[in-house]
């Protein structure tokens, strides 16, 4: 537990998934596979700033993979929210999952645009957001709240 904004705790989820879908209703193992994986990018792309290194296509393959598993989440996350399931905050949990999907493209935009390491360094922010966003999805979407 930790200390959320005003002082208030924060407890955070597991992602174990149970059957296949995780008791938060989003499926578990494949949030915490793509937030490992977007970190590793992100990593990835930060040692290539470091070494003056601009994006090239075999990163943004990487960054593609990404993005087919948030479409994933998202097809997923749609299906259940039109099933029925009401998250909290079901505006913000959409935003997120928007913002989810269109982090990476813009990204790669910055990156391609941008040929020195300043793109790169663009390409792993915003892969570093990736599984931010999605610890906060999972938080939303969970039944007890945080």
């Amino acid at each position: 537990m930790g200390a959320g904004a005003g002082g208030a705790a924060v407890r955070w989820l597991p992602l174990e998934a149970k059957g296949a879908k995780g008791e938060n209703g989003m499926v578990g193992w494949l949030a915490g596979t793509l937030m490992a994986v977007s970190l590793a990018v992100a990593v990835w792309f930060l040692l290539l700033s470091r070494w003056d290194k601009s994006i090239q296509a075999v990163h943004l393959l990487a960054m593609a993979i990404v993005e087919l598993g948030l479409v994933g989440q998202a097809v997923v996350a749609t299906v259940q929210l039109a099933g029925g399931h009401d998250p909290a905050e079901r505006a913000t949990f959409i935003g997120y999952l928007a913002a989810s999907l269109i982090l990476l493209p813009i990204g790669a935009f910055l990156a391609v645009g941008e040929r020195s390491k300043w793109g790169t360094v663009a390409a792993a922010v915003t892969s570093l957001a990736v599984p931010v966003m999605i610890l906060r999805m999972l938080e939303l979407w969970s039944p007890t709240g945080a």
